[in-house]
């Protein structure tokens, strides 16, 4: 019970981070330097406001200098960040894989909250994690390497024949390169299996969460919503629940 509350904490620790990498990969800003910040005012953060989850209930949402208001977003990641990381724990333990796996589903909150924001999943996540967690599936995980391989070929082929014929039919891009760097770097560390439920489960997320959104909004087709989000939501999902599914798929009697 302990160790469980430890992991909670720890994750909400880490969504701390996470949110600075999100407010400044964009922008090209060190993650380091400077220190946490008002993004209204720019007055330094003292260290008892910048508790995890507990400073913005106590702040009532406001900066303590300026009154600025605190995004939602902030808590929200700490929450699903520590969370994800007590349920990870669950899962596997105090072991490496449970790291492994937390540093990858933390990468993939980092996505995705840039990509709701700004539209664009960066490079300096995508391109160095593709040859980073193909290794770790490999000699940590020990994903066989040929579903490795297949899975980094098949994920970013898949998405990149998808984006060609929709851009050769319709004149005009439907899916960023972005999101195909991304689906390879999720097949090269989940497997070649990993991508039949991730482009199900994203595509019928995207579906339903596109038309409400086109609904609300009340524009037409043409209305863009990023597709990181869903395939980092598959991609956790199929974490927990993906070997169940490759079992009902494959091995049904």
């Amino acid at each position: 019970m302990l160790l469980n509350i430890f992991a909670f904490i720890f994750g909400a620790a880490v969504g701390s981070f996470l949110n600075v990498c999100i407010f400044r990969l964009p922008e090209n800003h060190s993650i380091v330097r400077p220190l946490s910040q008002c993004p209204h005012c720019h007055h330094p953060i003292r260290f008892y406001d910048n508790i995890p989850l507990v400073s913005f209930l106590l702040l009532k949402a406001k900066c303590r200098d300026c009154g600025g208001k605190i995004a939602l977003r902030y808590p929200l990641v700490e929450l699903i960040t520590a969370l994800l990381a007590l349920f990870l724990f669950l899962k596997f333990g105090l072991t490496l894989n449970f790291l492994i796996y937390f540093v990858f589903t933390a990468v993939l909150i980092i996505i995705t909250f840039i990509d709701l924001d700004y539209q664009i999943i960066p490079d300096v996540l995508t391109l160095p994690g593709i040859p980073v967690f193909f290794l770790l599936a490999i000699f940590v995980i020990k994903l066989p390497w040929p579903e490795a391989v297949i899975g980094i070929l098949a994920g970013g082929g898949v998405l990149f024949a998808i984006a060609f014929v929709y851009e050769l039919l319709t004149k005009r891009e439907g899916m960023g390169g972005g999101d195909i760097k991304l689906l390879g770097m999720i097949g090269g560390f989940l497997g070649w299996k990993s991508l039949i439920f991730v482009l199900l489960v994203s595509s019928f997320l995207g579906a339903i969460v596109g038309i409400a959104a086109m609904v609300i909004k009340k524009q037409d087709m043409k209305y863009a919503v990023p597709f990181g989000p869903f395939l980092s939501a598959a991609a956790v999902g199929y974490i927990f629940w993906g070997e169940a599914f490759i079992r009902f798929l494959f091995f049904r009697n």
